[in-house]
């Protein structure tokens, strides 16, 4: 008798021991297991279903969270005025913006109610990424950017080329930016230019070539 109480004893020991050293586990619910926020800014995210660069227009479709707050948390789609409404900021320019500089403006403008607000902005949809060429061109229309990405050169010429009442050294590209509309020129024959080592400037989405 004496020999099995001791071993009864002995695994109760060692059960106990056990669970002492596993300690007691974190409910689901627990606040404890809730990420915590690093860095000191307080601003993460990029975006999911576009590079990290791709600039926002009109028609794309966000998912902007803001940690710990579902009321300020939105699913939203970029107006044609290029803005987005949020809660207690208002309207907030996207369209021109990176996701990354859209999610610094809505922090900086939520530092006013938050201490250190932890946004994420999200790309969920973008709409077709599309310039347009206008004017004395043959084919004037919307081209759509293959892989977001073409060359003024390319648009002309995907534009069937000039009429014979073009002005080739004064072309000029409409861009709506977070700032306004910007007017940019560019000389078809400089581009064509030997001499000029420069890059051919490159169109984003929602340009427009006006060819006088």
């Amino acid at each position: 008798m004496k020999t099995a109480t001791f071993t009864v004893l002995s695994f109760l020991v060692l059960i106990t021991s056990a669970s002492a050293q596993t300690g007691p586990k974190t409910k689901p619910n627990d606040p404890a297991a809730e990420p915590i926020p690093v860095g000191t800014s307080g601003l993460s995210g990029a975006p999911s279903s576009a590079s990290a660069d791709y600039r926002l227009v009109a028609g794309d479709k966000l998912r902007i969270e803001v940690y710990k707050d579902t009321q300020l948390s939105q699913s939203l789609q970029i107006r044609p005025d290029g803005k987005v409404t949020l809660p207690l900021v208002g309207d907030v320019t996207a369209a021109g913006r990176t996701s990354v500089e859209l999610r610094d403006a809505i922090g900086s403008a939520l530092q006013d109610y938050i201490t250190n607000p932890v946004v994420t902005v999200i790309v969920t949809e973008t709409t077709p990424q599309v310039v347009y060429v206008t004017g004395e061109v043959n084919k004037p229309g919307a081209l759509t950017l293959p892989n977001g990405q073409m060359s003024v050169l390319q648009a002309l010429a995907m534009a069937g080329g000039f009429t014979d009442f073009a002005n080739k050294k004064d072309i000029q590209i409409l861009r709506k930016g977070p700032s306004g509309m910007q007017r940019l020129k560019f000389n078809y024959k400089d581009a064509l230019d030997e001499e000029n080592k420069r890059e051919p400037l490159q169109l984003q989405p929602g340009d427009t070539v006006v060819v006088k």
